[in-house]
């Protein structure tokens, strides 16, 4: 896993509780937190920063993934505009995961394993984005999801009807948008 996902956490939980909450994470995961943004890292590394947020909180790990993808949006918007300002709402965005954003997270950060995605837009008010990683982090989809839908001033309701941890062979997002 690239460095830039650590670096990114350790951005959103200093943001919301201060350096100490960070340092307590690294302590109570047993990790020296020296994460540079075109590193690789073990994917474990993650899960144990994950894990011991998870058991300070008291709180489901996947609702600290989701609230981590959320609050890491804001950041990709100011790191990378160039994504984020040819789109006037959420959809379009999302639409150019593939063929857009992707492609150039892997040139920006070589090694990179982005997740891949198919699209059913054939629905106006809704999106359904098959979502295929071996990472399984689906709840971080989720996050990214509900935090560009805050970026572009929009209210979307998010459900995961199909997910690999229930032995479907990919994650499906059904995304319906207010208007």
């Amino acid at each position: 896993m690239k460095g830039i996902i650590f670096n990114l956490l350790e951005d959103v939980v200093i943001d919301a509780h201060g350096e100490a909450a960070w340092d307590q994470l690294l302590a109570d995961s047993g990790l020296d937190g020296a994460y540079t943004s075109l590193g690789s890292y073990p994917d474990a590394d993650l899960d144990k920063l994950v894990a011991a947020a998870s058991e300070l909180r008291g709180t489901d790990p996947d609702e600290i993934v989701r609230w981590y993808g959320r609050e890491a949006l804001p950041l990709l918007a100011k790191r990378y505009p160039d994504f984020f300002t040819p789109h006037e709402s959420t959809r379009p965005f999302l639409l150019t995961l593939n063929d857009i954003i992707h492609p150039e997270i892997r040139k920006i950060y070589p090694g990179a394993q982005a997740p891949q995605f198919d699209f059913d837009a054939s629905e106006p008010q809704v999106l359904r984005m098959g979502y295929e990683s071996t990472r399984g982090l689906c709840a971080f989809g989720e996050g990214l999801i509900e935090g560009a839908a805050d970026h572009y001033g929009e209210q979307v309701h998010l459900t995961q009807p199909v997910c690999v941890r229930n032995g479907d062979p990919k994650c499906v997002f059904e995304i319906t948008f207010s208007s």
